[in-house]
């Protein structure tokens, strides 16, 4: 792209809150030896794109429209330049779709989850990655224990294992992970994994070794680290751990959680105590030791991503900014660079080429 400056850059988009007539989605470059941020371009004409993906090839953006009525769109990336042109979008069957992801390949497919209406989709696409049609939609029915977030079922996220066999969806009402089975591009359900009442599971990501997964929960403010059967589709609960100060009692709500590309390190984020907690992962057992705490540098950092090369952004979705930080090869811990991009109400961030940043 010619908006990259040689190699010293990592490309990024930014899913934001907007109204269609703002600017929504925005192409921002990392610098790879400062960590300094710049915006180079942004896309209008969707509304509330909250949450953003890319392919492995970075050829094609996914974007959700949280709204009542939810859509679900799909861009050609300009390689040249970045710009985005829709290819495609397509109802999400409900309210309020809050998470995407996808299986590669030829015969790829697209998942979305609706938070409000928890309505669980997956989409065909056509061999230029256009949502092609509904492949399958199930609807989640239950509550949990609190009458103010678990009235009702609540998916938060869908994220399908390395092999596009099964789809894990963290429901945050109904205290529960339901997995899937991908059978010919339907979702069947599989297995329901319970969680303590009132954990409010909302993200979950699997260890590069395929043995362990990790899911954060929102209300009751921890992490659970899990044993993974992949071939078989199965979690076991091996651990809870709080991704708060035991001494803080102020309100927050928990968000986003990742594993380093080395697996030794996972990170969740605070919205309210407004951090970063990274844990050590044992090699051994999975389990997670050590929190470490640091300021995520803003207001209710809803989203962070881990880039390549040593780095974590924070978008900060109260405080309109993203923060970078370099992460310590060694302890994994995230230092401020001192730079910051303005943007308003960023809440998600994806690599613009995944493969190769």
């Amino acid at each position: 792209m010619t908006n990259r400056n040689q190699d010293n850059e990592t490309l990024l988009y930014v899913g934001s809150y907007a109204s269609a007539e703002e600017s929504g989605i925005h192409l921002a470059a990392l610098n790879k030896e400062t960590g300094e941020l710049r915006l180079l371009q942004s896309t209008s004409g969707i509304e509330n794109p909250s949450f953003v993906i890319v392919n492995e090839e970075g050829t094609r953006l996914y974007s959700v429209a949280e709204l009542e009525d939810g859509q679900v769109a799909a861009y050609e990336i300009n390689q040249e330049d970045g710009s985005l042109r829709e290819l495609s979008r397509e109802s999400t069957g409900g309210f309020a779709p809050c998470y995407i992801s996808y299986t590669s390949g030829p015969e790829g497919q697209l998942f979305v989850v609706n938070y409000m209406s928890a309505e669980v989709s997956s989409y065909n696409l056509d061999e230029n990655g256009a949502i092609k049609e509904l492949a399958s939609r199930v609807k989640h029915v239950g509550k949990g224990q609190r009458e103010d977030r678990q009235e009702a079922a609540h998916t938060h996220s869908i994220v399908p294992d390395r092999n596009g066999k099964f789809a894990y969806v963290s429901d945050l009402g109904m205290d529960q992970i339901v997995i899937y089975r991908i059978e010919d591009g339907k979702l069947v359900t599989h297995k329901e994994i319970k969680l303590p009442p009132g954990s409010g599971p909302r993200h979950f990501k699997i260890h590069p070794s395929g043995q362990w997964a990790y899911g954060i929960n929102e209300l009751n403010n921890t992490v659970t680290a899990y044993s993974m059967d992949e071939p078989r589709g199965d979690l076991g609960i091996l651990q809870h751990i709080s991704t708060i100060p035991e001494d803080f009692t102020a309100e927050t709500t928990s968000a986003e959680v990742a594993v380093s590309p080395c697996g030794r390190f996972l990170y969740g984020s605070n919205r309210g105590h407004d951090s970063i907690v990274r844990y050590c992962i044992d090699q051994e057992s999975g389990k997670l030791s050590d929190p470490h705490w640091v300021s995520s540098g803003g207001e209710g950092p809803r989203h962070f991503l881990i880039v390549p090369g040593g780095y974590l952004l924070a978008a900060h979705q109260y405080s309109d900014n993203l923060v970078s930080f370099r992460l310590d090869a060694e302890t994994g811990i995230p230092r401020e660079t001192g730079h910051e991009l303005s943007l308003s109400k960023p809440v998600c961030i994806a690599l613009a080429r995944p493969a190769q940043s």
